[in-house]
């Protein structure tokens, strides 16, 4: 008897810039979620590049950053983007701004954290930020990948999706 593919789930992680919370989660997602998840990041005023201190911070926990970069979400709302089931927006400023419509009506939730980005300080301090955002994040997204999705109903995986968010 073989195996059932797993089920494989697109997750698009939402940030006005697209430089250092979306790009963590992405990272993360990446590693702790393959092969179930593919992970993609997106912000709605990309920056252009990652932040260097998201990059530094992957790298320094063993992440690959080969291949991450800062783009806009209109990559994603085209037809010819990659379909997309999950987006998780992880700003305030991205939750609330008129999104795209996304081709497939992917499930949407919010998992706002602080934004590193803007920190004012010594880099050591700058560097602690950016791992603490990070260890928020990557708690948020193995949270994800330890639902049974399959096993849920649409609103079910949504409502969950949302307390993984809130921290509940």
């Amino acid at each position: 008897m073989s195996e059932a593919a797993p089920c494989i789930y697109s997750v698009l992680f939402l940030c006005t810039g697209n430089s250092a919370r979306s790009i963590l989660a992405e990272a993360a997602l990446e590693r702790v979620g393959s092969p179930r998840f593919r992970a993609f990041s997106a912000g709605s005023d990309p920056k252009g590049r990652p932040h260097p201190a998201a990059l530094i911070t992957l790298e320094r926990l063993g992440y690959e950053t080969e291949g991450l970069r800062s783009k806009s979400w209109d990559e994603f709302a085209r037809p010819d983007g990659p379909p997309i089931d999950l987006i998780l927006t992880v700003c305030d400023n991205a939750a609330g701004e008129a999104c795209p419509v996304w081709p497939g009506r992917p499930i949407t939730a919010h998992w706002g954290v602080e934004d590193p980005a803007d920190f004012v300080g010594s880099s050591r301090d700058e560097q602690a930020l950016f791992e603490r955002i990070h260890d928020e994040l990557l708690a948020k997204v193995e949270a994800l990948v330890a639902l049974d999705a399959a096993a849920l109903s649409r609103g079910e995986f949504a409502a969950r999706l949302q307390r993984i968010g809130s921290g509940l």
